[in-house]
């Protein structure tokens, strides 16, 4: 995730959005994006729920150029209205039923100025590879490494993600409980908002999204006031 080959293209997108405005990252944790972003000229804000997350980017480097405010990105509003708002990595998946996902649709159009972007960065779900009575399927593994999601009710689209990690120390796992969407659930809720789709990308290089991308970067703007 900090590696310069994600970090450098996601940065860069983000940057030609924010054009000559403000962004507001919403769940901004530790400031992997909000940090470099900031660092390019950018005046950044970001919303945070964990004050352990927001303490560490307060201890990092450029952190004094952040805004941090704590509360909930589905409900908190700051002061000011942002040429962009964006919410990276999975991070929609947090917010655990429709209606949460709808309301922080609705938050961050409420601080977009007209003309201005929201932006997702999430994956597909992976449904079709489940083979018929499974219920998990492995997204990633390597040496010390597996990791899989386990769908754990269907039509509420709730997941769990299972990470494994193996080293000198023992075997440890890790779960992150998460709600999937579907990008054409998401473009409703961008509607339902007052935001229109303007650019779909398989990823942050801009590749065309096609019906066999993992994930998307989708980009909604404000049409009306």
């Amino acid at each position: 995730m900090f590696d310069a080959d994600v970090l450098g293209p996601t940065v860069d997108v983000l940057e030609g959005l924010a054009d000559d405005g403000a962004a507001l990252e919403l769940a901004v944790g530790t400031g992997r994006v909000a940090l470099p972003l900031a660092a390019r000229g950018v005046p950044v804000s970001g919303i945070e729920l964990s004050t352990a997350m927001a303490e560490q980017l307060r201890a990092k480097d450029g952190a004094q150029r952040i805004a941090v405010t704590i509360g909930d990105m589905a409900t908190t509003r700051v002061e000011g209205a942002f040429r962009l708002v964006y919410l990276v990595y999975n991070t929609i998946g947090n917010l655990a039923t429709q209606d949460r996902q709808v309301a922080c649709f609705a938050n961050a159009a409420a601080h977009l100025e007209p003309g201005g972007c929201f932006v997702v960065e999430v994956g597909v779900p992976d449904l079709r590879r489940l083979p018929p009575g499974e219920d998990a399927v492995v997204f990633s593994h390597a040496p010390g490494y597996v990791g899989y999601d386990r769908y754990t009710d269907l039509v509420a689209q709730q997941a769990t993600s299972h990470h494994f990690v193996a080293d000198g120390s023992g075997t440890r796992e890790f779960t992150t409980p998460f709600r999937y969407v579907w990008p054409s659930e998401l473009d409703l809720m961008a509607e339902l908002s007052g935001l229109s789709r303007r650019d779909r990308w398989a990823g942050w290089d801009r590749s065309p999204f096609t019906g066999e991308s993992t994930s998307h970067v989708s980009v909604w703007e404000k049409t009306g006031p």
